[in-house]
């Protein structure tokens, strides 16, 4: 008797379901009644799910339900009709006639993504930041993006790594994601405390932090020269540094300028603005790498005054130049000149005088903001309610004691006015409220 071994085959085909126009991702939501707050979505982000989500999921979830149906009544009416709508009843009885139409594609995993990039460019074409942090996920300023808008949560595009830079990576980006978005923004404003980066949902939230990450450790925005991360330790290098210019914009770390988004980040109608946000981290990278912060410090009073009057000048720049990528750098550079003259002691008239006489800048219009509004209508936009809101309450907002600058509540020290060393004490009297950097770094 002959005993022959036998070899078997295993062959295991995968699908890769390209879904262009999220036709099967909406079908699969409204089947499963979770449009991001349900329990596949619970469970997906370890039950971290962010207000704003649930409040876009909730708004979806009700005009769906109005316009359509939920899935749900679609069910009954199959077998209790007269506890539903007469138009569901009708639309549930053909429901299984209808198909979707879907393409066959042969090969593999590299075939289905040339698939999925070719198909999202034609009707419903994918947003180009998304589209670039897709084709570049494996490169560590992606995996940062990514890490940083879901806090740490979802899917873990450095689940690859080990345990211990996986959980690096989500402390570091949590912490972050905290300092750029905490407070929640809600519109109109009737708080001076708005975060700094905006809303965490909106379009240019995820574009907004790939070029923080960008800008911060200087990478090239097409990220030349940038290798993919195979041990997740460059990722925690890139985050470690954009941590600690987040740090310094708004925080209570004792290096913490505490910039009061309302006065550098956002406009008079209380919009952010991503391109004076990067126009500041850059600013602020300068005047650390050239150890000029106390020269800032010295005259914030005045430069806020002049952000604030001539605010209408980044938007200049902006329109000059095309794209916030293009302008971060020109708006960084005229505040630079701006700390210059005002420690020159130079009046913000003669300075603004020498910077349009400066070939850089002479496309510069002084005066030239946006008409006064003289609409006839009786209700307030929400635009119009934020600007009132800005407009009555900063004059009175809080101030530093040491260099005057308008303080946030995510940036304060009580500070000794006497310092202990000098035999201050811990009375009442004695305390003030200063920036952190005011109080550990200027005064001392």
């Amino acid at each position: 008797m002959c005993n022959r071994s036998k070899e078997v085959q295993i062959i295991i085909r995968l699908a890769f379901v390209i879904d262009g126009s999220h036709r099967l991702s909406s079908l699969s939501a409204w089947v499963n009644d979770d449009y991001g707050d349900g329990d596949i979505s619970k469970y997906f982000y370890d039950t971290m799910i962010p207000d704003e989500q649930k409040e876009i999921a909730d708004q979806t979830r009700k005009l769906v339900n109005k316009k359509v149906g939920s899935y749900r009544d679609f069910r009954l009416a199959l077998t209790h009709p007269d506890k539903v709508k007469p138009e569901i009843v009708e639309y549930s009885k053909n429901l299984a006639a209808l198909a979707i139409q879907l393409q066959w594609v042969e090969g593999d995993a590299s075939k289905a993504e040339n698939s999925y990039f070719k198909i999202n460019q034609q009707s419903a074409p994918i947003d180009k930041t998304e589209r670039k942090l897709l084709k570049s996920r494996r490169k560590p300023n992606s995996i940062a993006a990514r890490a940083i808008i879901r806090s740490g949560k979802g899917n873990k595009y450095w689940s690859s790594f080990s345990d211990e830079i996986q959980n690096q990576i989500q402390e570091i980006a949590e912490e972050i994601n905290q300092i750029l978005f905490e407070p929640k923004l809600q519109t109109p404003i009737k708080t001076l405390d708005v975060p700094l980066a905006g809303k965490l949902y909106s379009n240019q939230t995820l574009s907004l932090i790939l070029d923080f990450i960008n800008i911060v450790n200087n990478i090239d925005f097409n990220n030349k020269g940038l290798n993919d991360d195979t041990t997740g330790e460059t990722t925690i290098e890139l985050l470690k540094k954009t941590r600690r210019i987040a740090y310094k914009l708004n925080s209570n770390h004792p290096s913490s300028l505490g910039l009061h988004p309302i006065v550098y980040f956002y406009s008079r109608q209380g919009r952010h603005r991503t391109v004076s946000f990067l126009a500041m981290v850059d600013f602020l990278i300068v005047l650390d790498r050239q150890n000029k912060l106390n020269s800032f410090i010295k005259v914030r009073k005045d430069f806020e005054g002049f952000i604030l009057d001539y605010d209408y000048l980044t938007q200049q720049i902006l329109y000059k130049k095309r794209s916030v990528q293009d302008s971060y750098k020109h708006i960084s550079n005229l505040f630079q000149k701006v700390i210059i003259g005002l420690n020159s002691q130079n009046t913000i008239e003669n300075i603004i005088n020498d910077i349009t006489s400066n070939r850089d800048f002479n496309y510069l219009k002084i005066g030239q903001e946006k008409k006064q509004d003289n609409s006839c209508e009786q209700d307030f936009k929400t635009n119009k309610k934020s600007e009132i809101y800005i407009r009555d309450t900063l004059s009175n907002a809080p101030r530093c004691k040491i260099c005057n600058g308008f303080i946030h509540r995510n940036s304060i020290h009580i500070d000794h006015k006497q310092r202990k060393r000098d035999g201050g004490s811990a009375t009442v009297d004695n305390g003030q409220i200063t920036h952190p950097y005011c109080n550990s770094g200027y005064k001392n």
